[in-house]
């Protein structure tokens, strides 16, 4: 492989795969030094927003175009960016997790030809959430040599473990403050609105881009931090601080539409210029963007949990009952590990808000 070719991650012409993943050295080490002889799986685990996505795009890209000549390694990682390679599939779960059907056609797929090339690329997305995660187990015992999986995790439940033994684990970490704020300086954020961001993110990339282009982004911390203050154990008032709370959320995820917007004209110009028909890499990018607004909320969501419960912190270290800071933990982590599967999150937040001890 040449100084300039894919695991260089620099070609002129084509985008800088790998340097879209934030603080991550260490693994980022580990998947390149892998390309040249790679094994059949590898299990990326770690938060949302710490880059394991980025990562295994910028892996499938350097698999996929190892040798390739400098044209096809250019156009191949603008279609590995958008996930719209012929030879790379990824695969999201469509309702809370990975359905049967999913995790049939993942194995099917593995055990095919790969479209074009030699070898073919499945990435597995949220795979501590698949139902059916077992079903892997035959195919990564007996692995096609044409196919690499790179499953995506953010943690390794239980009934994930026997997975984990047949794969390379590389773990991410959530993605340090520093970094991050570094990073958004580098991309044009003032420094001042870049450690905000970075301190608000909870660790995650995607959340800290957001939170920078936020002008009211403070604003929004300030309001989640004086919920408590303002809680007086009735329905009515929890109500109107949850109407609060969640327009303001819904405000967040206007720079990630227009960043979508933005991704999606760019798909089409190079369909227009490919002359080809992608009609179905475009609607899987369709529903990437929908489940990425999701996700984004959810993050604005935990973040603003997160922020609320430091202000019973605060409480505490100024002399306020502990009992009242434990029981505030307690009922926050009991709605954050149910968030991601409860869509009603209006209702969970009225009873979080009902049941708080008030600080007034």
């Amino acid at each position: 492989m040449s100084a300039d070719g894919p695991a260089d991650g620099t070609d002129l012409d084509g985008p800088d795969l790998w340097g879209e993943v934030v603080g991550q050295d260490v693994a980022v080490a580990r998947l390149r030094a892998s390309v040249t002889d790679p094994v059949h799986a590898y299990l990326l685990v770690g938060p949302e927003g710490s880059g394991t996505r980025e990562a295994a795009r910028a892996f499938a890209a350097d698999l996929l175009l190892d040798g390739a000549d400098p044209a096809t390694v250019a156009s191949g990682r603008r279609q590995v960016g958008a996930e719209a390679h012929p030879a790379l599939t990824v695969v999201e779960r469509v309702g809370a997790s990975i359905d049967r059907d999913q995790m049939d056609d993942v194995v099917r797929r593995a055990h095919m030809a790969p479209p074009v090339g030699d070898r073919q690329v499945i990435v597995l997305v949220d795979l501590h959430l698949a139902a059916q995660s077992p079903k892997l187990l035959k195919t990564l015992e007996e692995p096609p040599p044409s196919t690499v999986l790179v499953v995506l995790a953010e943690e390794i439940p239980p009934e994930m473990v026997t997975i984990a033994s047949r794969c390379v684990v590389v773990e991410f970490d959530s993605v340090a403050q520093g970094a991050i704020a570094e990073r958004l300086v580098s991309e044009g954020v003032d420094v001042e609105q870049a450690r905000i961001a970075a301190a608000g993110a909870g660790g995650s990339m995607t959340q800290a881009r957001l939170l920078a282009n936020d002008p009211n982004a403070a604003l929004r911390r300030d309001r989640w931090y004086s919920v408590p203050d303002r809680l007086d154990g009735t329905g009515t008032t929890a109500m109107a601080l949850v109407d609060e709370v969640l327009a303001a959320t819904d405000e967040v995820a206007a720079p990630l539409t227009e960043r979508h917007d933005e991704e999606l004209a760019a798909f089409d110009a190079q369909v227009d210029q490919l002359g080809a028909r992608m009609a179905g890499p475009r609607n899987a990018m369709i529903a990437r963007h929908k489940r990425e607004q999701r996700r984004v909320r959810t993050a604005d969501l935990l973040s603003g949990l997160a922020t609320l419960v430091s202000r019973y912190r605060d409480a505490l270290e100024d002399g306020a009952p502990a009992d009242r800071f434990l029981a505030a933990a307690d009922a926050v982590q009991e709605l954050t590990d149910s968030l991601r599967f409860n869509p009603n999150v209006s209702l969970q937040l009225q009873a979080l808000f009902v049941a708080l001890p008030p600080l007034r």
